[in-house]
């Protein structure tokens, strides 16, 4: 009795060992390592390493205070296994703009290589390969399972540095980065690193990058301005007027449509100044061309004259002209701005959406509308005359 207790306990063990093992070896090396585990094929040492917050990336580094060098390894697994790693030192900022940054990523060939950017703004054509602000040399790269490593050296003359980091999926036949995730992981990829003294070592950036903040806002205020409110009000004005039960209430809706959003435009094209000294002209000017308008449109409401006066036909032609170029106008821009943002593309899917409802509602009504004045003119022609 007491032997099949002591079988029936080993069998057990047995399981649970098994059961353990199988564990350890379903969890993913990615998962399991620090940076402390990992070593390089190419025999080099550093003397300090951080597990990063965000992306399941790993730095190492050391540093000669003696010729200001800082010699880098930085590991991650690429968004895609076609994809590129990146990291950089922003010497201006917190966030991408004025990073300057090495990428690595693997050629058609399947060999790895190494490419500079210096990163000036948030668009492709602010992303330029080249040289960076300060001497880098012995970069290399290599690929280990399904994360790269990217190695290099670097002059730094200052204690502490802000550092970026991040991944994407694909590259270019020209070695060109695609557009990264934005997801939270990929926003919050920053932080500073501390290069010497005792308290040597990374910390985190918390919070969204200023600048890129105010566009943000810039962006919401302008896309629910120019590009919502002013095309509903629009529609307000055209359709409602038809039907005589809706004035004077049409008339009111439309100024206050309109009104608000010109107040917020007015806002967002303020910020706009603000964060655009310089940069994206044509995005620019059209703002400028938009508030110029919006601006005509509000003193037309100063200036309208009664329905039987005989200047009511030439305030409707400018009125109308002007309206009709701040929608298509503001269309356009918004679309630029998205493309100068260029956020996750359910951004402009939404706005897409919003402009086909707004379109398919225009078309409705527009039949409607000539449906209802061709009876009205029909019935009007074939009441007799009473003189």
């Amino acid at each position: 009795m007491a032997s099949s207790s002591s079988s029936s306990v080993a069998n057990y063990q047995n399981i649970a060992t098994l059961i353990s093992l199988t564990v350890i070896l379903l969890i993913s090396p990615a998962h399991s390592l620090t940076c402390t585990s990992q070593s390089f094929t190419n025999k080099k040492l550093y003397s300090q390493c951080a597990d990063l917050p965000t992306l399941s990336s790993y730095l190492h580094w050391s540093y000669d205070t003696a010729n200001s060098t800082l010699a880098v390894a930085f590991v991650a697994p690429p968004a895609k296994p076609a994809g590129w790693i990146a990291w950089a030192i922003n010497p201006t900022g917190t966030g991408m703009e004025g990073a300057q940054t090495l990428v690595a990523y693997k050629t058609a060939s399947g060999a790895m290589a190494v490419k500079t950017f210096n990163i000036s703004g948030y668009t492709g054509d602010s992303i330029v390969p080249g040289k960076l602000a300060f001497e880098v040399w012995d970069t290399a790269a290599e690929a280990s399972g399904d994360a790269f490593r990217l190695f290099a050296k670097m002059k730094v003359k200052t204690g502490q540095v802000n550092h970026v980091w991040q991944v994407g999926p694909s590259v270019s036949n020209a070695g060109f980065p695609a557009k990264h995730a934005f997801e939270e992981g990929n926003l919050q990829a920053k932080g500073t690193l501390t290069v010497t003294g005792t308290n040597s070592g990374v910390g985190t950036t918390t919070g969204a990058d200023p600048k890129m903040k105010n566009r943000n806002i810039h962006g919401i205020l302008n896309a629910v301005s120019w590009g919502f409110l002013f095309p509903l009000g629009m529609i307000i004005a055209r359709y409602m007027r038809v039907f005589p039960s809706a004035d004077p209430a049409w008339f009111y809706l439309h100024v206050s449509c309109q009104l608000s959003a010109y107040a917020v435009g007015v806002a967002g094209w303020a910020t706009g100044l603000k964060l655009g000294r310089g940069e994206y002209m044509n995005h620019r000017n059209i703002g400028i061309t938009l508030f110029a308008f919006a601006t005509v449109q509000m003193f037309a409401l100063f200036l309208r004259p009664a329905k039987d006066h005989k200047y009511r036909l030439f305030w409707n032609i400018y009125h109308h002209s002007i309206g009709y170029a701040i929608l298509i106008l503001s269309i356009v821009n918004v679309f630029k701005g998205l493309d100068i943002l260029n956020p996750a593309k359910q951004w402009k899917t939404t706005y897409i959406i919003i402009l086909a409802v707004l379109g398919g509602i225009a078309v409705l009504l527009e039949a409607v509308t000539w449906i209802v004045v061709l009876k009205r003119r029909s019935s009007e022609s074939t009441k007799p005359y009473d003189g």
